[in-house]
């Protein structure tokens, strides 16, 4: 019985997204931002050589196709992305107007999202005054900190100290339909942090609201402040079946690497495994070596995004890829006979660009294992077709 691997690359974006005139950081329409191809032709110019030098090397998935998705997408050729193919690849365009997590991730398994979200204005404060006191109230504090536009890194750099001497939680937003709430792990508590987030969670989400995130961090005045990997999303619950349910509901089981429970809300997930991204190509080794015959996994590799991508830290970007392509090819290696491992990712986020928001952008779409012919320029919808196709199992 087949098995079927969907590997979303976080934000790892090819351009040519034919809407992205409509998207936009700040007052910067996206039109134009090409994740990969970008930090390319950094790597090519010799302008991305922090930890790293000369040409993108990434020469297990180029040999997937994923220069020649770069060319179909956005019709750009780098140089270091020009190998030989060896397997089915396509590009893929979204209909979800977003350009988030949800989003992609919705519609990567088969289900475009069926309403628009819910943003909070660049502006400060950013969240209307009955919202911010919904948080102080389930936090049982006065009052709130932050209500505003933020990276996560900066604001508990900036308002940490604050936050230790009032024990009021730190919250913000971003351009994407989030509300993130972040405290101290010892001083206010893990454990009354996401307490705070899913007391709060099912009334941003009736608002339409992606998710609100509880983002732990550690640390003290002297030696500064730093996140943990103890965050935790809560997202709003897909309103209809997605691949994840067609396949438990067929009988097999499904398991998720990374933050793929948190993004579906567990809807058919039968087992989590998380960490940060060496962990988890770890636990996707691991599940290529002993998932049994005809399951599915789900894994999202984030810190292409959530370290590089947002920061416009295009060295760390290229190093990231190639850390990437590396570890990948070891794992694609110990397939079995009959799987299929797809890679592809959920949005853009060029490190290139102006502002720190995600792009709108298309997605390769390259296939490990069982071939499929060629995909041409295809739907994010497209690619849960093609895995329920590969397992046999139904759309619901």
């Amino acid at each position: 019985m087949p098995r079927a691997f969907l590997v979303v690359m976080d934000s790892v974006g090819i351009g040519g997204a034919p809407d992205a005139d409509q998207f936009f950081n700040g007052d910067v329409p996206d039109a134009g931002a090409n994740t990969l191809g970008h930090i390319a032709q950094a790597c090519a110019a010799g302008h991305a050589e922090e930890g790293r030098n000369g040409p993108l090397n990434m020469p297990t998935l180029d040999g997937l196709g994923l220069g020649a998705a770069l060319k179909l997408a956005s019709g750009l050729e780098v140089a270091g992305l020009d190998g030989d193919l060896s397997a089915s690849f396509g590009a893929a365009t979204e209909v979800s107007r977003g350009k988030d997590t949800p989003s992609g991730h919705w519609e990567l398994a088969g289900l475009p999202v069926p309403w628009d979200w819910h943003y909070f204005p660049d502006e400060t404060p950013a969240f209307p005054a009955d919202v911010s006191r919904l948080i102080a109230a389930t936090a049982g504090t006065e009052d709130i900190l932050g209500d505003c536009h933020a990276s996560g890194t900066a604001i508990i750099s900036e308002l940490g100290a604050q936050h230790l001497k009032s024990g009021w939680p730190i919250c913000y937003t971003s351009a994407d339909s989030v509300v993130q709430i972040a405290a101290h792990e010892e001083t206010f508590g893990l454990e009354r942090l996401l307490n705070l987030c899913a007391g709060v969670a099912p009334y941003f989400h009736d608002m339409k609201v992606g998710r609100v995130i509880a983002r732990p961090f550690k640390g003290d005045m002297d030696k500064g402040f730093e996140r943990t990997g103890n965050r935790k999303d809560f997202a709003i619950m897909p309103p209809a079946p997605v691949l994840s349910n067609w396949v438990q509901d067929a009988g097999r089981r499904v398991y998720a690497v990374g933050k793929i429970g948190d993004i579906f809300s567990m809807q058919g997930i039968d087992e989590v495994r998380k960490g940060d991204d060496a962990t988890l190509m770890g636990h996707l080794g691991d599940l290529v070596t002993t998932a049994e015959e005809g399951a599915f996994v789900f894994a999202n590799f984030v810190e292409f995004d959530s370290l590089y991508g947002h920061r416009r830290d295009v060295s760390g970007y290229a190093r990231a890829l190639e850390w990437f392509d590396a570890q990948i090819g070891a794992v694609i290696a110990r397939l079995r006979p009959g799987d299929m491992m797809v890679l592809t990712a959920d949005h853009g986020n060029d490190p290139t660009w102006v502002g720190t928001d995600h792009t709108r952008e298309r997605v390769p779409v390259l296939i490990a294992g069982e071939q499929t012919g060629p995909l041409g320029l295809i739907g994010f919808a497209d690619v849960a077709d093609l895995v329920a196709r590969h397992l046999g199992v139904p759309r619901r």
